[in-house]
């Protein structure tokens, strides 16, 4: 998987679960899916266009009417689409995954796959600010998703950051559909 583009989807809220509710079969018009999601209109209505941005949807030729337009999954959004359904089915707890819907959240998990101190995943996840890194690994710590060891046989002694659990359980989903 292409952490960049994984980072650029990710970077809106509802990007993954658009993606899953589509690859699940919703109808790809907007009040379905709108109802399906549980999003607010102007949160959706952002997620919906940065996916169409990236290529990952389109609107279906033919199909819907210039007000109201239907979309549907491209080549590369048929792929994406599958990976966030295995995301999503990973993670039914809402409130656990309220904690996906965070910029950085995925991309973290999936970088600390193995065991990575906080420049090595702050140099993968080239954008990404000091401060974002240590809050997104604080979040993760707590959620129970991220594990953090301090390596004592260097000088001086370095934290070394996992994905554990329900965190490894995702990046795994991510990583294998490569």
């Amino acid at each position: 998987m292409d952490t960049n583009l994984l980072v650029k989807v990710t970077a809106r809220a509802w990007s993954l679960d658009i993606l899953s509710l589509m690859h699940r079969g919703v109808a790809g018009r907007q009040a379905p899916l709108l109802s399906a999601s549980g999003a607010s209109r102007t949160a959706f209505a952002n997620s919906l266009s940065h996916l169409i941005d990236l290529g990952l949807l389109e609107r279906n030729p033919g199909h819907g009417h210039p007000l109201r337009p239907e979309f549907r999954l491209t080549q590369l959004g048929i792929k994406f689409g599958a990976i966030a359904h295995k995301i999503t089915a990973a993670v039914p707890d809402k409130d656990q995954f309220a904690m996906l819907r965070r910029s950085w959240t995925l991309p973290v998990l999936v970088v600390s796959h193995q065991p990575k101190f906080f420049s090595e995943i702050k140099s993968k996840l080239a954008p990404i600010t000091d401060r974002a890194l240590s809050q997104s690994l604080q979040n993760l710590q707590t959620q129970g998703w991220l594990l953090r060891d301090i390596d004592t046989s260097l000088h001086p002694p370095r934290p070394l950051y996992h994905a554990t659990g329900k965190g490894s359980v995702l990046a795994k989903a991510v990583n294998q559909s490569s």
